[in-house]
């Protein structure tokens, strides 16, 4: 007697498990033997596909949760304001329009990126410095959009659908190893995974690869940038890394041949020639990510004194400067040049929070708070600007004052580990115990810890007041929210 199908619900989602666990490679023989290659369906087909796109978000906001677990991610709020506005201005000029796109920020220096299904985007602060300018650096993000634009996971395993559970292996695994930085266990798994279609797997994978630079370039010129800016960034990293035995997770996971530099350089020619600017705003970045990956503080200093000295009007010399010297606890000195580069445009997002930030450092709380309020009038819910005022509010013990502004950062910027972890902190510190288990129960549902978010919402569940049916309502529905998420993810 045949087995009864199962609801198509359920089927959805045992394809998407098993999407999941190879992700993970964990994936348990009774599940991988239950699924077959007559239930793999022909992607295309609407009804039925293997890869949808409502699958690969499920795939997408796993494989996030399993970054946030694995990996440190930047918490600096002006270098996350400013990854994202560029993504996001940068894509409005791809072919990537899913509105649903979610940007982590990798603390890593070695040069990588990567794009994962669901429209994932992850940036490792390393390649702000390695690009020289901005061009150089959207060259890659725009790399990055087109694999999402033109949805290169799901159409390798339509390529290879003969083989689709190997092919979902190696393609999830590739993009994983790619953005932890792999090491030689991983790259052996990777190998291992691909060993049965190798060279057509080479094959289509080289053609990806060039499909997106392509794309890429177009989408750099109708965004005004330099699409030379490409082929300049091959071929740094060529040079960069000829010499080495282990090169950048990037080219790892994006192989980097002669030809494909020299096509780079062929497409520009396609478009005309004009003179490109480089941008501001990313070189106040990259002197940030400087001065973060500096080996002291002092180190940073003698630095950006040298690069003020050799070029006295430049003001990422003097904005890398400020940084390295209010970290060194020289806030006077730091303050001073601050001042004078937020004078110069105190319009700037960039310079008003750097300001912010060194009047913080320097114990002027007062006038941090005050410069911050005024700017969020005028930028209500701007995000760095929301977080230093947090920072302003806590150092002055206004608690609950900090806590009714993150809140709100919470409901704008839900999937953000950052300001969860900060509610909760601030929450404890306002008294608001309930508050901090609801909080730490969000941002453990964001590293896929469902039972540690689950226990955290049942003691704030026994610690509420039996009469706000209000509040107990939305405990339970959560608690509901998370026990559903743990099935799907264990089924």
């Amino acid at each position: 007697m045949s087995r009864p199908s199962e609801p198509t619900g359920r089927r959805a989602r045992r394809r998407a498990a098993v999407a999941l666990c190879l992700l993970l490679g964990a994936c348990p023989a009774a599940l991988r033997a239950d699924v077959s290659a007559r239930d793999l369906p022909v992607l295309g087909d609407a009804s039925s596909s293997l890869i949808s796109p409502e699958m690969e978000r499920q795939i997408g906001g796993q494989f996030l949760k399993q970054l946030h677990s694995a990996l440190p991610t930047v918490n600096d709020p002006i270098l996350k304001y400013w990854v994202e506005r560029h993504i996001s201005d940068l894509a409005q000029h791809s072919q990537y329009h899913d509105s649903l796109m979610q940007v982590v920020v990798i603390d890593n220096e070695q040069i990588n990126a990567f794009a994962a299904p669901g429209g994932v985007v992850g940036i490792n602060l390393g390649l702000l410095l390695a690009a020289e300018d901005v061009h150089e650096y959207s060259s890659v993000v725009a790399h990055e959009l087109a694999h999402l634009s033109q949805r290169h996971f799901a159409r390798g395993i339509e390529e290879q659908r003969a083989n689709a559970l190997p092919t979902l292996a190696s393609l999830i695994a590739a993009i994983m190893v790619g953005a932890v930085g792999g090491g030689d266990a991983g790259i052996a798994a990777i190998s291992a995974a691909q060993a049965a279609s190798q060279q057509n797997q080479l094959r289509y994978s080289r053609t990806r690869e060039q499909e997106a630079d392509r794309i890429g370039l177009n989408t750099m010129a109708r965004a005004g940038l330099d699409p030379a800016g490409m082929s300049r960034m091959f071929e740094r990293m060529q040079q960069a890394y000829r010499f080495t035995r282990r090169p950048p997770e990037f080219l790892l996971t994006h192989p980097l041949s002669e030809s494909r530099i020299a096509d780079a350089r062929q497409q520009v020619q396609d478009f005309p020639s004009r003179d490109y600017e480089d941008s501001l705003d990313y070189a106040l970045m990259r002197a940030r990510a400087a001065v973060h990956y500096a080996d002291t503080p002092q180190a940073a200093v003698k630095r950006f004194e040298k690069e003020v000295r050799d070029h006295p009007d430049s003001a990422p010399a003097r904005y890398g400067l400020a940084l390295a010297l209010s970290r060194a606890g020289q806030h006077q000195q730091a303050i001073a040049l601050g001042d004078e580069l937020f004078t110069a445009d105190p319009r700037s997002i960039l310079y008003v929070a750097a300001y912010a930030e060194l009047l913080i450092e320097a114990g002027k709380l007062d006038q941090a708070e005050s410069l911050l309020a005024g700017n969020l009038n005028i930028n209500p819910d701007n995000a760095p600007l929301s977080m230093l005022y947090v920072e302003a509010l806590v150092r002055q013990e206004q608690y609950r004052k900090a806590e009714e502004v993150l809140a709100r950062q919470s409901r704008l910027r839900k999937d953000d580990v950052d300001v969860w972890y900060e509610l909760a902190e601030v929450s404890g510190q306002a008294g608001n115990i309930i508050g901090v288990h609801r909080a730490r129960a969000e941002y453990f549902a964001l590293h896929g810890a469902y039972q540690k978010a689950i226990a955290h919402l049942e003691y704030a569940r026994r610690l509420a007041d039996g009469n706000d049916r209000q509040l107990l309502a939305r405990l339970d529905q959560r608690i509901h929210d998370f026990r559903t998420a743990l099935r799907v993810a264990r089924s």
